[in-house]
Formats: C-alpha cells, structure tokens, sequence
C-alpha cells in the first residue's frame, strides 16, 4: 500500500463530501458555477497537484494525482479538476507559469488540430476546435500544438476565444472554441503531439473506475433495502447474479485506473489503451445493470444514481472511445507481428 496515495485519497473523499452534494451537481448542470466548491478544492491544492513544487504545485506523483480523480468520478464532482489538473500540467512541463481559476484544455477530438504560426514577434492561433470541456468557465485555454518541427504548448487567456456553449449527456460544459488571436505565452515542450488524448484518456479512466464502484454500492444497497414478495430483492438469485456482475465491472474498471495512471506517468500508449477501452466497456455494463436493479426511482431527478450513470456514458466517449483506443491496440499488435506480440504486451 502507499501511505502517500492512501492519505490523499482520504483527504479528497472529506472535502467532496463537505463540499459537492447532488443539489450542487444538479444547479451546475442547470448552469451554476459553484465557485464556493471550487475555491474549496483550489485551496487544498488539488488543481495543481501536478505542479511541482517549486512551481506552487503540490508535486504529487502522477499515479498519486490521478487517484485524486477516481475519488471525484465517485462523487459527481461537477467542477473541471480533470481538466485543470490537465492543463496545469502541460503549462509546468512547458516551463510556463499557471494562472489561477479553472483551466481548460484541447484539442480533445483526435484529428482536430490547432494552426499555430509566427507573426512578427507573436505566435499566432487559429482554428476551431470542438467539445472543450468548460471552455466558457475556463480563465485560460491550453494548447498542444505543432510548430516548426516542435510540439509547443500555447497560452490562450479568456476573452481571447469565441465559445459556442454545448453540453454532454451528464450536463457538462462542452464547447466550439473558434481562435483567431495571439498567444499570451508559449514553449516548446518535451511531450508527444497526443499527449492531451493519452493524459485525456487515463484521467477520464479514473473517474470512471470511481463512478462504477459508487453505483454499485448504491445497487448493493438498494437490494437490500427494497423489500418484493416479502423478502429483499437482494436475495432473489437473479438479481444477485446481475450485482455480481455489476461488482466485476467495477473491479475491471478498478484495475484499469491502476494501469493506466502508472502507464499516465510516461505516456505509454498501449496499457492507456487499453485501460480507457476496457473501463468504457465496463461503464457501458455496469450503468445498465444498476438502472435495471433500481428499476424507475434510478431516473428520477431526485435520486443520485443518474447523476453517475449519465457521466460514465458521457466520459466512456471522451478523449476516445472504447471502439478507437481497441483499433489502436489492434493495429499495433498486428504491427508487432506473430514474432512480436508477446513483447509487446509484456512491455506495455
């Protein structure tokens, strides 16, 4: 066990419960900006727990971070910590300084690209990109972009973006930046062109490992409590099959967070493949299985369980989904050849 990770997550799981609630998720999805619950988190310093220290950051492992994010899927945390966290990040590797409030961060779409040129003694973006998580919220944008021959990462303050406002299934800020200006700052940076997709994919994997072991504690629970045919439908063998399920998709996702938090820590590609399509596939399960355990009341606007059901669809779709992230392991095992495979796999 590591004493570090463990007393973090405990430190997180006392403040989401001091701070988030399902009325605070359910006003920021109507379009509250719970700024009370933000400065909460800023103050603790988790939006830069990846900063190092010498930096103002915390200076946490990556494995250690991203736990932080598992802690928050299971609480609905409706507030960008992923994405800050993120954006942070890229921002402390690049040797820029980290400006206060909610970052954001793009392009998050693979295929989407950023044009990024010199201007006399500017550099200059421009382009559109889509599905910026909080991008109206944000009080800056960071880019990863390619120039010269460089990945760089770019500095877009507020105000210097047009946002067209969209949302996800669990009614998330999700936006068309359209970017036509000057960057206030930017630097080359050591890091693949794709390391917004794979930094992307093992945090989104977090929060889902989070989310599913909280719906199926809440399955769990409900089973015992509802009572049909004068006994708790948690002893119906059906049902308890269906939970058993449900429990083993959780631990999947579980162990998928693991591997792809260590693998988080030097971008390797195969083993966050894997852990994202194999914790989306697992969202996809376990949300079903704990719909049909609680039947209507799962849907109600009252009731939490939607509230994490509608993120693990949403977040199983993020910084790709299951289908494109197995066409990437596929592709690189059928490249690896019949000689090669077992190599790859032990390596990743």
């Amino acid at each position: 066990m590591d004493p570090l990770a463990d007393l973090l997550r405990d430190s997180a799981t006392k403040l989401f419960a001091q701070h988030v609630s399902p009325a605070l998720a359910l006003a920021a999805e109507a379009g509250t900006w719970p700024g009370a619950a933000w400065a909460a988190l800023a103050e603790a310093g988790l939006p830069l727990a990846l900063v190092a220290e010498a930096r103002g950051g915390a200076g946490v492992p990556v494995p250690d971070a991203l736990g932080l994010l598992r802690v928050a899927g299971a609480h609905a945390v409706p507030l960008p910590l992923a994405e800050t966290m993120l954006a942070a990040w890229l921002l402390d590797a690049a040797g820029l300084a980290v400006p206060e409030g909610p970052l954001t961060i793009g392009p998050v779409l693979t295929g989407e690209r950023i044009a990024l040129t010199r201007r006399g003694g500017s550099w200059h973006v421009r382009g559109e990109i889509t599905r910026i998580p909080w991008a109206a919220r944000a009080a800056a944008l960071v880019l990863l972009a390619e120039a010269d021959g460089a990945t760089r990462v770019v500095l877009v303050p507020a105000g210097a973006f047009h946002a067209d406002p969209g949302r996800n299934l669990a009614g998330e800020p999700r936006d068309t930046l359209r970017l036509d200006t000057d960057a206030a700052a930017t630097a080359p940076v050591a890091l693949p062109a794709e390391a917004v997709l794979l930094m992307g994919a093992a945090m989104r994997t977090q929060q889902i490992a989070g989310a599913l072991g909280a719906i199926s504690g809440i399955a769990v629970q409900y089973a015992q409590d509802r009572s049909q045919f004068g006994r708790p439908i948690g002893r119906f063998q059906a049902v308890q099959q269906n939970l058993a399920v449900l429990a083993a998709q959780a631990a999947a996702a579980s162990a998928a967070s693991g591997m792809a938090a260590e693998a988080a820590a030097e971008l390797r590609v195969l083993p966050i493949a894997a852990a994202k399509a194999r914790a989306g596939e697992a969202a996809g399960i376990g949300a079903a299985i704990a719909h049909q355990a609680l039947g209507a009341i799962g849907f109600t606007r009252e009731h939490r369980l939607h509230l994490l059901t509608r993120r693990l669809w949403s977040w199983r779709d993020e910084f790709g989904a299951e289908a494109a992230w197995n066409a990437r392991l596929g592709a690189a095992l059928t490249a690896a050849g019949a000689d090669g495979v077992w190599a790859a796999l032990t390596a990743a």
